[in-house]
C-alpha cells in the first residue's frame, strides 16, 4: 500500500499550480486535513471560499469521493494572487516539530506558518497564543 501525503503532494502543489496559470478554482480530493487548512486558509483571507461537493461514482462497487472546490483570491487588474508563496516544512521522510516558544514569525507576522497540534491545526498565531507547539506543514505567504 502506498501512502500518500495529501497535503505535500496534492492540496499545495495544485494550489501553487493553479496560481501560476492563474485560474480562480481548484478541485481537492476532501479529506479531514485537507478541509481543516482549507477553513485556515479561508479565515487568514489567501483564498475567497470553499465548499464540499460531489458524490462521484468511481467504480461499479460505488466507492463515493467527496472533493472541495476552492475559489482562489486574486487583487487588481492584473489579478495578483493573495498568496505569494506556499513552502512546505514537514515533509513524510522529515518531520519537524516545534515548541510553542520557537515558532517562528513568517516574513515577520505577514505571511503564516500552520501547524498540527493536539488541539487539530492551528495558525503560527493561534498556537503561541493557547501556548502549543507541534509539527510545522506549511508556511504561506
Amino acid at each position: 500500500m502506498v501512502n500518500r501525503d495529501t497535503v505535500a503532494c496534492d492540496m499545495l502543489t495544485r494550489i501553487r499550480n493553479a496560481i501560476l496559470v492563474k485560474s480562480r478554482k481548484v478541485i481537492i480530493l476532501r479529506t479531514n486535513l485537507t478541509l481543516n487548512i482549507a477553513s485556515i486558509l479561508k479565515k487568514e483571507g489567501f483564498i475567497e471560499s470553499f465548499e464540499e461537493y460531489g458524490d462521484v461514482f468511481l467504480t461499479e462497487k460505488t466507492c463515493v469521493q467527496k472533493y472541495i472546490l476552492i475559489v482562489l483570491r486574486y487583487k487588481g487588474v492584473k489579478q495578483k494572487s493573495y498568496i505569494t508563496s506556499l513552502k512546505r516544512i514537514s515533509k513524510p521522510g522529515l518531520r519537524v516539530y516545534i515548541n510553542y516558544k520557537n515558532i517562528p514569525k513568517v516574513l515577520g507576522g505577514i505571511g503564516i506558518a500552520v501547524l498540527s497540534t493536539s488541539k487539530g491545526l492551528l495558525t503560527d498565531r493561534a498556537a503561541r497564543f493557547n501556548k502549543l507547539g507541534g509539527e510545522v506543514l506549511f508556511y504561506i505567504w
